[in-house]
């Protein structure tokens, strides 16, 4: 099941023909026509490219979309985010609203003490300029897909030394029109000099017909700062998206990602860590839960480019049905990275003989001094263990249930904000009890 080369260019010039970029003038025109000459040049990604060879997601988008232009303004989406109550009372912070990728500020809150939100289009040409310079168009085709269509998105900043300690809650609503669309959202957050944040993001699909979500979040953290982002994606059976998330981290400054997938056609996430000096760590951590044909891709990337610096990454599946999981991660330790500490795992668990996992951990190290391991392992639920259970009056299925969530609940653990965890866990074990 290959993209011919005639699909491969339909796809580009599907894009190109449906949407119009910003005019000229605007404040991005720059990164927007270096982002046109990206995707003249390199085109979308087939499985024929290694980095996306088992993500065929160039031409499942020729299959299920039937229109590309940028999806218009939800109306009445005030009363679309009253329906995320219990989600918002969980994050128990700030609230920020995206309406297919725009910036929705009167439905939005914050604390002008703590952080400021400005919307992309209302930016000064010197903090516009930043837009793009850590994600950049040419590492990825839909980072430049991105980079040329968003119409807003948001920049967060948290000055030097504020710490925000109620977590920033970003809801994106999405919905496609009648012949299905796209949606391209677009976030930059700094985090200043010995600044703390939190920001918990959740994609939310309105609607039957297929959209494809296709986002770009930049993170600048500063020295001694220390940010985290949880992604939840439990959306519809036929969600299509791709994220590009990528953190340049400084001196002493701490970085965590937790990725969440419960739900989706398929899902491309693309998370890249910069550690570019000393004492830094960089976290990432990533948990799937995927039945029936969902098919979910992390891909992630660790740059060590100085010495002391730090990284851990766990990421777990639990795949049944058709399920097909696919986990692809790397970490470069450069010539002046001595004293590395890098750590990565991904772990799976098969419950249907249909499922599939590939999974490929990746080590390029140059320095010689340096503390690095990595490793996979897919299997099936411990026999023994389960056996265990069974032989002191714990029924098969509660049994199984309880493996299940001590094998996601190593993940979970990394959430250090309660409320939001708790739901979270209500999430796991309504899965975990109801499907698996």
């Amino acid at each position: 099941m290959t993209v011919s080369t005639k699909n491969h260019k339909e796809l580009k010039e599907a894009f190109l023909l449906a949407s119009e970029p910003a005019p000229s003038s605007s404040v991005f025109s720059d990164l927007k026509q270096q982002a046109r000459e990206v995707l003249d040049r390199v085109g979308f990604p087939t499985i024929k490219d290694e980095e996306y060879k088992y993500t065929a997601i160039s031409k499942r988008l020729l299959d299920k979309l039937n229109g590309f232009g940028t999806a218009e303004s939800i109306p009445d989406i005030e009363k679309e985010l009253r329906t995320q109550d219990v989600l918002v009372g969980a994050a128990a912070g700030y609230t920020i609203v995206c309406n297919n990728g725009r910036f929705e500020p009167q439905l939005s809150s914050m604390d002008r003490d703590l952080f400021e939100l400005t919307a992309l289009e209302d930016l000064e040409s010197k903090a516009a300029a930043r837009i793009g310079q850590i994600e950049k168009s040419e590492f990825d085709s839909f980072t430049a897909l991105n980079s040329l269509f968003f119409k807003n998105g948001i920049h967060i900043r948290v000055p030097d030394g504020k710490i925000v300690s109620k977590p920033i809650l970003l809801l994106n609503f999405v919905k496609s029109t009648e012949n299905g669309s796209c949606v391209h959202p677009r976030t930059f957050i700094e985090v200043g000099k010995n600044a703390e944040v939190t920001l918990i993001e959740r994609t939310i699909s309105l609607g039957e017909e297929p959209v494809f979500v296709n986002s770009v979040c930049e993170w600048a953290i500063g020295q001694n700062a220390h940010a985290r982002h949880y992604t939840l994606q439990d959306g519809r059976k036929n969600d299509l998206a791709v994220t590009n998330n990528r953190a340049d981290v400084q001196k002493d400054a701490t970085f965590t990602s937790i990725v969440m997938s419960l739900e989706g056609e398929m899902i491309r996430n693309n998370l890249s860590l910069d550690l570019r000096a000393s004492n830094c760590e960089g976290n990432m951590y990533g948990l799937y839960l995927l039945n029936g044909k969902t098919h979910v891709d992390n891909h992630t990337n660790v740059d060590h480019m100085q010495a002391h610096a730090e990284s851990n990454e766990l990421y777990k599946g639990i795949l049944t049905d058709q399920s097909r999981g696919v986990f692809n991660g790397k970490i470069f330790v450069r010539q002046d990275a001595q004293k590395t500490n890098a750590f990565q795992q991904n772990n799976n668990i098969l419950l249907s003989e249909e499922a599939t996992v590939n999974t490929k951990p990746q080590l390029e190290i140059w320095a010689d001094d340096v503390k690095c391991s990595h490793g996979c392992t897919t299997g099936q639920l411990d026999e023994e263990a389960l056996f265990y259970l069974r032989a002191r009056g714990i029924a098969k299925d509660a049994a199984k249930a309880l493996l299940l969530h001590a094998f996601a609940g190593e993940v979970l653990d990394q959430i250090k904000e309660e409320s939001f965890k708790e739901y979270c866990e209500t999430l796991v074990h309504a899965r975990l009890g109801g499907n698996y």
